[in-house]
């Protein structure tokens, strides 16, 4: 077979693989049914395989250069998927539907993969100068969509069902011009990353609190 699946890809295709099962739960194909707070959990999930798939695949030192170019695209791919066409869609099961929310829906997977093709441009120069670990980003990172979307969606019940989709819309244009912004970011500490999981873990404690008491 055609690829690689040693461990270092693992959690990518989990991430993929909890990605498209968010679209199902988003849209309620099949036995899935529709759980948008479920999808929203995907998201989340897709998020923390992101966070840890990059450390991972560093473990194994004696990878090659079509390994390293390979985890490189893999993961853009999946992550035009997991944080650009996974929000769209739950925005359009969500009530995105008119005609005005449609450029938006289409706007924010193009910029996410906007800014995953200019990454994999500038990391293969960077790593032709230095072998040291990326310190900085430019452009808001895609994966930041899974801490900010699902807190949103937990507040859409104080919203209300009518006014949430113009509120996710309006969001998903502020995130998607971000993506394509040139500001700087610096790349998160482990220290960092562990507090954005706690974060993360309280927000999925608050979604399910509030989906379970109104």
């Amino acid at each position: 077979m055609i690829g690689y699946y040693n461990y270092t890809v693992v959690l990518t295709y989990m991430s993929l693989v909890s990605a498209v099962l968010g679209m199902f739960l988003s849209l309620g194909i099949g036995e899935c049914g529709y759980h948008p707070e479920y999808a929203m959990i995907c998201l989340m999930v897709s998020g923390l395989c992101d966070m840890f798939d990059g450390k991972v695949a560093r473990t194994k030192k004696n990878r090659t250069d079509s390994e390293k170019k390979f985890g490189i695209q893999i993961d853009s791919l999946c992550d035009a998927v997991c944080f650009g066409v996974l929000p769209a869609v739950m925005g359009y099961a969500i009530g995105m539907t008119d005609w005005i929310d449609i450029p938006v829906l289409v706007m924010f997977p193009l910029c996410a993969v906007i800014r995953l093709a200019y990454f994999n441009v500038a990391e293969e120069e960077r790593q032709k100068q230095t072998d040291d670990v990326r310190k900085v980003y430019e452009g808001l990172p895609v994966t930041s969509v899974a801490l900010i979307l699902p807190l949103l969606y937990s507040f859409h019940k104080d919203i209300g069902s009518d006014s949430f989709p113009t509120v996710y819309g309006f969001a998903l244009f502020i995130i998607a011009l971000a993506f394509i912004t040139r500001f700087k970011v610096k790349k998160p500490s482990m220290r960092t990353m562990l507090c954005f999981i706690g974060i993360g873990a309280v927000e999925l404690a608050w979604m399910l609190y509030k989906t379970k008491t109104k």
